[in-house]
């Protein structure tokens, strides 16, 4: 495919995106700067020239219209390049700044400030383009709601390093139970989760099961051929759970066997890594979310195909923007939020997202709901609102 093809097929894939997959609609909007254009389409957005030749942060501002005839109307701020710009994470080839763990973290992003991750811009913008076709807005809803889930690891105690680990500290009691009984292990909530979840049967369940090699970062790696995984496997496919793939810290991507739904560990990805899941025949990833703001990433609450800013090709791997991580709420080197500023900021992203009519993608870790954090306080909440 050619360099015209190419930029041709962008265009056209991003503009019947902001219409909702509206063929019909998109097909009457021009992406030009001749106005001459109004004689056969409604409505034209005029280029900044910028698209597949260069890389500069969009305005964060409202779009410049104007009605120059009766159902007429031309758009003067690049929501095209807007949209190419935020959703294939080009930005984060003109920072190098990356947090601890090699992340592109929304602190050195435009959209810095926690107002702007807040705010899924593409998704207004979108609205604004069926006003102006005089077409109806979607209704009030969700497409999809994805209840996932990052298993990190299945107990604390069950494992040998595990077990030594609670002896060294003192946790007699505890590591005697937990060996006895998986269901006493404090890391053992997926009973307690599959009960939440069931609360909203339409939702789709997502666990997304550890694959590494268990060292550094990556530790634990339970055995996928052990008896509590096989038996955790059995109970989550009998409540009609998904299983995804939980990729490497170090950017391990296991080949595809059981799932093409993929997130990466510490939701720990960058550009090269995006491309290697495309081709390994990954379909869906759902990591992108910013580690230490929830929000809006990708500005916008509506899975898109990724488009490689490197390669201006459009690939067939989906993002799924990630709306809310707990820890992203409750850790002091991220948010460091009370239980009570965690759910008044869940319950206003929750609300954006049913406006949009956009896709509600939630991550909850089940070693997360121990005594010590109100994340199960939370989480119940959080279920009740959607």
């Amino acid at each position: 495919m050619g360099d015209t093809e190419r930029m041709k097929e962008i265009v056209d894939y991003i503009l019947k995106w902001l219409c909702y997959g509206d063929e019909e609609a998109a097909a009457r909007i021009a992406y030009t700067a001749d106005e001459k254009a109004l004689e056969t389409h409604d409505l034209i957005i005029v280029p900044n020239g910028l698209l597949g030749k260069q890389l500069v942060v969009p305005e964060l501002k409202k779009p410049e219209f104007e009605q120059p005839a009766k159902g007429k109307t031309i758009i003067r701020t690049d929501i095209v390049y807007a949209t190419f710009f935020f959703t294939s994470r080009a930005e984060e080839l003109l920072v190098d700044q990356r947090d601890e763990h090699d992340r592109f973290a929304a602190k050195y992003s435009i959209l810095g400030k926690r107002s702007r991750t807040q705010i899924p811009r593409l998704d207004e913008y979108a609205r604004l383009l069926l006003k102006q076709l005089d077409l109806p807005l979607p209704a009030p809803g969700f497409g999809h709601v994805y209840l996932t889930h990052d298993i990190d690891a299945i107990s604390r105690y069950r494992s040998l390093r595990g077990a030594l680990g609670g002896l060294r500290r003192g946790e007699y009691r505890q590591v005697w139970e937990a060996l006895n009984d998986i269901h006493r292990d404090p890391l053992y909530t997926f009973p307690w989760l599959l009960e939440q979840d069931a609360r909203l049967p339409k939702a789709e369940k997502i666990y997304f099961v550890k694959r590494t090699h268990g060292r550094g970062y990556d530790y634990p790696q339970y055995s996928l051929h052990g008896r509590d995984y096989k038996r955790l496997k059995h109970m989550l496919r009998h409540n009609d759970v998904f299983l995804g793939v939980h990729g490497s810290y170090y950017g391990y991507i296991p080949k595809i066997e059981y799932s093409r739904m993929f997130r990466a560990h510490y939701l720990r990805s960058d550009i090269d890594h995006m491309q290697r899941l495309a081709d390994a025949g990954y379909t869906d990833d759902f990591t992108m979310g910013f580690a230490d703001q929830a929000g809006f990433r990708l500005q916008t609450c509506r899975a898109v195909r990724w488009i490689n800013p490197k390669t201006m090709q459009l690939t067939p791997l989906t993002l799924h923007p990630l709306i809310v991580m707990d820890n992203t709420l409750s850790q002091a080197n991220y948010m460091n939020l009370t239980e009570d500023e965690a759910y008044f900021l869940c319950e206003r992203l929750i609300d954006k997202v049913r406006l949009h009519h956009g896709d509600l993608c939630l991550l909850w870790h089940n070693s997360n709901l121990t005594p010590d954090t109100y994340h199960r306080a939370l989480y119940e909440k959080v279920i009740s609102c959607i």
